[in-house]
């Protein structure tokens, strides 16, 4: 019976071919804009280095461990 009441599904589109993709080719401007860009970005990186005050080993001065309380001392 459930098949009297229920619509028949109607056909389904065809599938469509998928785009073909786009070409890889740079233009000479295109290249030129990337490599000014890519030099932007390693001066910027190199002007950071200076503001980092620690070795890769860490720290090299002894920490300060023990602080004066207001109680004493």
């Amino acid at each position: 019976m459930s098949s009297i009441f229920s619509p028949k599904m109607p056909p389904l589109p065809p599938v469509q071919p998928a785009p073909p993709p786009p070409s890889s080719e740079v233009s000479a401007e295109e290249k030129e804009r990337i490599a000014a860009e890519q030099a932007a970005i390693e001066r910027k990186r190199k002007g950071r280095k200076s503001t980092i005050l620690t070795s890769p080993l860490g720290v090299e001065e002894e920490a300060e461990t023990e602080k004066k309380t207001l109680l004493g001392s």
